[in-house]
Parts: structure tokens; C-alpha cells; sequence
């Protein structure tokens, strides 16, 4: 008669009820229904307008790079500040 199998050859029960499709399975037109952006892009980053690239967007590149800073020297004074009060002796 043989070995008998430890594990049950039967595949498992079903977890999920959706089947799962494969990139090559799908129409080209469905993978992506919006316009390509990146050659509009790459125009306005590479024009030579004497901006760095964090600010070629305009002003909301403008308004995060200046909360940035604000938070940057903030974080930097409160630091020193905690540092200052945190080196002085306590008074008993």
C-alpha cells in the first residue's frame, strides 16, 4: 500500500472571493485613465529662470519652504532655550 500522506493533499478553502488579475491581464487603456504630467514637468524644472527647484512651483513651494525655516530656527531657539534653563543650578 505505500506511505500514506501526513498532510491533506486537498488544497485549502477559499480566504478570499476576488479573483487577482496580472498587470499583462489588463487593457492598457484601464491601467491609467489620467493625463502623463511628467513631460509638463520636466519643462517647468528644467527652465533655466534662475530658481532652485524647491521653489520653481510657485507660491505654495514658497509658503512650505518658508514654514520649514520658521519651524527649523524655532525648533533650533527652543533647544538653546531648554539647553540654557536645563544648565542652570536649582535654587533650594
Amino acid at each position: 500500500q505505500g506511505f500514506k500522506p501526513i498532510v491533506s493533499t486537498d488544497s485549502p478553502a477559499l480566504i478570499f472571493g476576488t479573483t487577482t488579475k496580472l498587470a499583462s491581464d489588463l487593457p492598457a487603456t484601464d491601467s491609467f485613465l489620467g493625463k502623463n504630467k511628467v513631460p509638463d514637468l520636466q519643462k517647468l524644472f528644467q527652465k533655466a529662470d534662475g530658481l532652485p527647484v524647491h521653489l520653481k512651483r510657485g507660491v505654495p513651494d514658497k509658503l512650505l519652504y518658508r514654514t520649514t525655516m520658521a519651524l527649523t530656527i524655532g525648533g533650533t531657539i527652543y533647544c538653546l532655550v531648554a539647553l540654557y534653563i536645563a544648565s542652570q543650578p536649582r535654587n533650594q
